[in-house]
């Protein structure tokens, strides 16, 4: 935990302070940020961060030990009674607190905290705010050595979606029968070879099935590949080391020479969909131009509706790159909800609009990096759809 920042960005935002809060381990984002291990937790426990001062820690006494090692002024409760007395004396002579809360529930991700504790702490005459935007400080960005981690997992992931054609081509040539689930299979196997994990396998998706944004085959329900099919990739992961991030892309091909004109027309408008909404992040960047994540959604879910499938997009943008696949800064996003945080630097997320038929989806992803002056897609670019039978890119 790095106080003196916390402190620092406390007084930034005009804040009194940041209210930490967890029972049964239902804040990750708390101890990632405070940097302590998820001891046992069966009690609630508190931890304030003012603005400037020492801080102040609140735990039961049967587990004492839970915020050990970090520093603050020690109490500790037994009942009910006395956990309210002694909360309402940290809080004391403040105005405001931040705490792991979303208004409205805006920023699932933010919102843990529950409604009642929320009540708890208004009742000492707190009024409580959200932390997202102090969650993207701490939580959201890279480091150097994290950064480098992402793009190692690039190319571990583009060789395994190179893989996948490839696996297609050959055993359509060959005149085997391959499918869904030994392709996601294929993928999973180059990826662990290049010392890549995921919390999900790939998704591989054919024909209406790519019309699921989410779908996963499995070994009953995977579906033969055959030619004049649709394949859609989505490929994810980081590496194995402690500390990395993620790498997540989406790429389309079609098993045959050549893309029938309906495919390439979809993916034509999903392209300047993602183009558009990419040069937005980076034309801002390039200015100092403050941009928030619904902004950039808004780009690229303008262009499908002025091509008349406004109602084809079903999910938002992007979501932000982090040591979950899904991380703790700005998502790209007006659509599932209204993500007014500022995108800032050191910041990775995806660009990833869609169109989704009822006989097939068209996606295309990239991850972006925010560097201090500028934007920068982090993998290749799919431009154009794969004509599978045709060769690799």
């Amino acid at each position: 935990m790095d106080l003196q920042a916390i402190q620092h960005a406390l007084r930034e935002a005009h804040l009194d302070g940041w209210l930490f809060y967890d029972h049964h381990h239902r804040d990750p984002i708390a101890y990632r940020i405070l940097g302590i291990s998820s001891l046992p937790c069966t009690r609630r426990w508190y931890y304030l961060i003012p603005a400037s001062g020492e801080p102040a820690k609140l735990v039961h006494r049967i587990e004492k030990g839970v915020l050990q090692g970090l520093p603050g002024i020690h109490y500790e409760y037994a009942s009910w009674q006395e956990q309210r007395e002694k909360l309402k004396a940290m809080l004391a002579g403040r105005n405001d607190v931040a705490m792991q809360y979303s208004a409205l529930n805006d920023i699932p991700a933010v919102g843990l905290v529950d409604a009642g504790t929320v009540e708890l702490v208004r009742s000492c005459g707190v009024e409580v705010l959200s932390s997202a935007d102090l969650v993207q400080l701490f939580e959201a960005r890279w480091s150097a050595e994290q950064l480098e981690m992402h793009l190692a997992a690039g190319e571990s992931i583009h060789a395994a979606v190179r893989a996948a054609f490839a696996m297609i081509r050959e055993a359509t040539a060959e005149r085997r029968v391959v499918g869904e689930y030994d392709v996601q299979q294929e993928i999973v196997k180059v990826l662990e070879a290049g010392g890549v994990t995921a919390q999900e396998p790939p998704i591989v998706a054919v024909n209406a099935n790519s019309s699921d944004p989410h779908y996963s085959p499995t070994p009953a329900s995977s579906t033969p590949i055959r030619p004049g099919d649709w394949v859609l990739l989505d490929v994810f992961g980081k590496k194995s080391q402690p500390g990395s991030v993620y790498f997540d892309i989406t790429w389309t091909g079609f098993v045959g020479h050549e893309v029938p004109p309906r495919h390439r027309e979809m993916f034509d408008i999903v392209r300047e969909a993602r183009d558009t909404a990419l040069s937005l992040v980076q034309q801002s960047c390039r200015r100092g131009h403050a941009l928030c994540g619904y902004e950039v959604d808004d780009a690229a879910r303008a262009v499908i509706a002025r091509r008349g499938y406004a109602d084809c997009f079903l999910h938002r943008t992007g979501h932000s790159l982090g040591e979950d696949v899904h991380g703790g800064g700005a998502n790209m996003d007006n659509f599932e909800t209204r993500d007014g945080r500022r995108i800032i630097a050191r910041t990775g997320f995806t660009i990833e609009p869609g169109i989704y038929l009822t006989d097939f989806g068209v996606r295309s992803e990239v991850d972006v990096y925010v560097e201090e002056s500028d934007a920068r897609v982090t993998g290749e670019i799919q431009q154009s759809v794969v004509p599978i039978l045709a060769g690799l890119p």
